[in-house]
């Protein structure tokens, strides 16, 4: 188990690494960058080692996996955030177990959430998914159907829309990495300047992380570079 738990905290490490040089060399503060751990599909044990090493944020996708994990590890002051497609009929144990969530991608799961939010707990925090690479297997609202979305997004109860998240195709082409971010970053900004006070993009993650903080990036959401692959 030692040697598990000092596996996880040299990979994390070694991503605050990668995270710290590509944001000097594209002129950006590291500070700028938050890791997102995802710990999807592993269990409370690999999240605890992670915690351990000094990690606070978690992503989740699954909801009764998530749920159940949330309940073993409520005694170590987590923050979760959930980064996975959500159905309508899931949103209530998503809306008050989470601080986060990066998934949105229409209306009536926004709505749901807004008003399944515990009155008692600060607001949820939300991104709106984009699908900026246009494939049909991929989640998210369409670039020119997202300033109606936000707008109605960031005039609900209980919720704070705090940005924009993307999960483009992958590719080794950091040609084509770099633009489909700067697109969403893009996208953030025409937001921005239609009066929308919006300061966060998730994007990137273990093989992309660098294209994504040389686009402005301030999540990255990581895996498979700190827990290992997927079974």
């Amino acid at each position: 188990m030692q040697d598990y738990k000092s596996g996880i905290s040299a990979r994390l490490q070694n991503i605050a690494e990668r995270i710290a040089q590509a944001a000097i060399a594209s002129g950006r503060d590291p500070s700028e960058v938050r890791l997102l751990a995802v710990s999807k599909t592993w269990p409370a044990e690999s999240v605890q080692a992670a915690a351990s090493a000094g990690q606070r944020a978690f992503g989740e996708s699954y909801v009764q996996e998530a749920i159940d994990k949330l309940d073993v590890l409520a005694g170590l002051s987590l923050e979760w955030h959930f980064i996975g497609p959500l159905q309508s009929n899931k949103t209530r144990p998503v809306a008050n177990a989470f601080a986060w969530v990066h998934s949105v991608d229409r209306l009536r799961i926004a709505q749901r959430l807004s008003e399944q939010r515990d009155v008692h707990l600060p607001p949820l925090q939300v991104c709106i998914q984009v699908n900026v690479s246009g494939e049909a297997s991929k989640s998210g609202v369409a670039p020119d159907a997202l300033p109606e979305l936000a707008r109605a997004v960031a005039a609900l109860p209980r919720l704070q829309l705090r940005g924009l998240m993307t999960i483009p195709e992958a590719t080794s082409d950091v040609g084509l990495q770099r633009a489909r971010f700067a697109t969403l970053r893009q996208l953030k900004d025409g937001l921005v300047a239609s009066g929308l006070l919006l300061d966060t993009l998730s994007m990137g993650m273990s093989d992309d992380l660098e294209a994504a903080v040389a686009e402005g990036t301030t999540i990255v959401r990581v895996g498979t570079a700190i827990f290992g692959a997927r079974a």
